[in-house]
């Protein structure tokens, strides 16, 4: 069940508002009906440059006014997403890959909240350390790096199989005044494919809810089976999502 506006996921205000507040907050440099470029010197070292493209086709990016100097577009009269990323290119700018950015439609998220939990889980805590050590343990270390699931984290949940801890998600608050919480999952792999992670998916975002915070699914674009387990627990794609690499030379 999704609501829609066309073929569009309507989500909520506080999601709406973080991503117009991040791309368009500061002076507009150029804007068309699909392409829109900020300039804003508040942005953090970290992400002077980001770009984000909603389902909608419409593409946003941001910059600082130095960057904008650097790569010759300050006082641009036409500009198009191809030739500003070329630009880019020719500075020594480097974005890191694109992330998916889900969330709960509207609809959705009213399923969610009127829905009981399944199966064998709960909220873990600081007394389940020994039952997360065996868990993350019994996982790989690519595993754990890319799933980024912690027993410190802002909330835990976990399901479990024969009293065995097979799955975990976790959350944390995402931007300091955000009320948006960023989620992790994990799953045993000789556990997967019977429905844990999109179990624990959905009760920890329940969970989020519940403590006036979105939840936010994130993942790689080519991560097909963590898009899949995004689509699988009821999330919906808002857009893809740019931020200047590490290693950029610029």
């Amino acid at each position: 069940m999704t609501d829609q506006v066309g073929s569009t996921p309507v989500f909520s205000q506080t999601i709406t508002d973080f991503w117009r507040e991040q791309f368009l907050n500061g002076d507009v440099l150029y804007r068309n009906e699909s392409f829109t470029v900020t300039i804003n010197p508040a942005l953090d070292e970290d992400s002077r440059v980001m770009v984000l493209e909603t389902t909608d086709g419409r593409v946003l990016a941001v910059l600082t006014p130095a960057l904008a100097d650097k790569i010759g577009i300050s006082h641009q009269q036409s500009l198009t997403e191809s030739i500003f990323r070329q630009k880019l290119n020719e500075a020594g700018v480097t974005l890191h890959g694109a992330d998916y950015l889900f969330y709960f439609s509207k609809a959705d998220k009213n399923v969610l909240l009127q829905e009981d939990s399944e199966g064998d889980l709960r909220r873990l805590t600081e007394q389940d350390e020994a039952v997360f050590s065996e868990f993350a343990s019994s996982a790989s270390e690519q595993d754990l790096d890319d799933a980024y699931v912690e027993l410190d984290h802002w909330a835990v949940f976990g399901s479990f199989e024969q009293n065995r801890l097979v799955s975990a998600a976790s959350m944390y608050p995402w931007e300091e005044d955000a009320q948006i919480a960023d989620l992790g999952v994990l799953t045993l792999t000789s556990f997967r494919g019977k429905g844990h992670a999109r179990k624990v998916v959905r009760s920890i975002s329940k969970y989020a809810y519940s403590q006036g915070y979105e939840p936010q699914y994130r993942c790689q674009l080519d991560n097909h089976t963590s898009t899949g387990l995004a689509k699988a627990a009821g999330f919906a794609l808002f857009g893809k999502w740019e931020v200047i690499s590490p290693d950029s030379t610029d």
